[in-house]
């Protein structure tokens, strides 16, 4: 038998699979075959049998993604649990990436024509990061603070990490005492110049969930003094199609629709990150409530036309 696997990716194999059942809704082998002799990925060679089996565990396994059999009639797979695709959550995002990446992958004749956005972050330290993490190992960071002109190394313990337009965060508790009291703080991977594994290791409080720490939150500020408040926001028409396609936060919900404008409501600490991104929607999109985020929006914008109405 021909060795197909050779100089190729498994896990592109999976995810063409994945994407062509969840196109099709339902296929049968036969028709899965006969696309994918069509496709360059097969290299002319058929998927036996066995092999396609042996595959659908792993996609389980590795994305949590279950193809199934109809038993009856032609016999069609399809995915059962095909709502979780579209969901939040490591796996979905790992599915997505791979979805993309295999995409550019098989796409290099017109190379040129991708553009992509760079995220330097997650290159170097990434990994080692989730490697101590997996092991609940503490690191110590060499750090750079945007704030302070100075560099600082201690020990920290890593909690979780996450990513935030173009750049990857950690969650970490620093091992001193008056630090470690005051909880999990968050550290821009971008800000690290130097990181290693001690011997040491911790455990995770049993009561701390990454969710539960960045609940009711936007972006990467977690303020745990605040509770979330109601929020809600009057959208152009044509920024509003933008927020229906991705929503803003997981809260959102559009509670009016009117031809020239929507209203959303939201649940969340409105902080710093979220403050950015409504003044990066300029005039489409305006604050009802509450009126302390009114008028923190309304000061912003009266001190940044003072900066320009001399011109």
């Amino acid at each position: 038998m021909v060795n197909n696997d050779r100089g190729q990716s498994l896990i592109s194999k999976y995810v063409w699979v994945i994407e062509t059942i969840h196109r099709k809704r339902k296929i049968s082998f036969k028709e899965l075959n006969e696309r994918w002799l069509q496709d360059d990925i097969s290299r002319g060679v058929e998927i036996p049998k066995r092999t396609f089996d042996n595959w659908r565990y792993v996609i389980w396994d590795m994305f949590g993604i279950n193809i199934v059999n109809e038993n009856r009639g032609e016999y069609r797979y399809y995915i059962e649990n095909e709502e979780d695709i579209s969901k939040n959550g490591l796996r979905s995002w790992l599915y997505n990436t791979f979805c993309v990446s295999n995409a550019i992958a098989n796409s290099q004749s017109i190379k040129d024509r991708i553009l992509l956005e760079y995220v330097p972050s997650g290159q170097e330290y990434l990994q080692p990061i989730i490697e101590a993490m997996k092991e609940n190992r503490v690191i110590n960071i060499t750090y750079h603070s945007y704030w302070k002109n100075e560099e600082n190394s201690f020990d920290v313990q890593p909690y979780c990490v996450k990513l935030f337009r173009q750049r990857w965060y950690l969650v970490a508790r620093s091992t001193y005492t008056y630090y470690f009291e005051k909880g999990p703080r968050i550290y821009s991977l971008d800000r690290i110049h130097d990181l290693h594994k001690t011997e040491e290791t911790f455990e995770i409080p049993k009561d701390w969930s990454p969710k539960k720490f960045f609940d009711g939150c936007f972006g990467i500020i977690a303020n745990q003094g605040k509770k979330p408040e109601q929020v809600k926001l009057k959208v152009s028409a044509g920024q509003a199609n933008y927020l229906r396609d991705l929503k803003l936060h997981e809260s959102q919900e559009e509670i009016e629709r009117k031809e020239e404008y929507s209203i959303f409501k939201y649940k969340l600490c409105p902080e710093y990150d979220f403050i950015q991104e409504i003044l990066w929607n300029g005039e489409d999109m305006e604050v009802l409530e509450p009126l302390w985020l009114r008028q923190e929006i309304a000061g912003k914008l009266k001190r940044m036309w003072k900066k320009y109405e001399e011109d």
